[in-house]
């Protein structure tokens, strides 16, 4: 029950949601991730931290540039949350692409 509360407090952010709603397209880095969701590089990486640490997300390497995409292995109850957010597809593919 704890971990379910907090998985929702987490899902209660609508930063963090968007973020969650872009992942769930394709792997970002943090700087497409600024451009999407409209705030600084920072307050971008607290997000990744927090979904990171709840194990929502994961991280690769690619040389200097680390991309985010999603791990929701065993949290059926964020995918359907998620499944809720219209595709991002639109904004997605305006991207400049910082990380390319």
């Amino acid at each position: 029950m704890e971990q379910l509360t907090g998985h929702l407090k987490l899902l209660g952010d609508k930063s963090r949601l968007m973020i969650l709603a872009c992942l769930r397209e394709r792997e970002l880095c943090v700087c497409d991730l600024v451009e999407l969701v409209g705030l600084s590089q920072p307050g971008v990486s607290q997000h990744l931290r927090k979904l990171k640490e709840a194990g929502f997300v994961k991280e690769s390497r690619r040389g200097t540039w680390i991309y985010y995409s999603l791990s929701l292995e065993d949290k059926s109850h964020v995918e359907s949350i998620l499944s809720c957010i219209p595709p991002q597809t639109e904004r997605l593919n305006r991207l400049k692409g910082c990380g390319e």
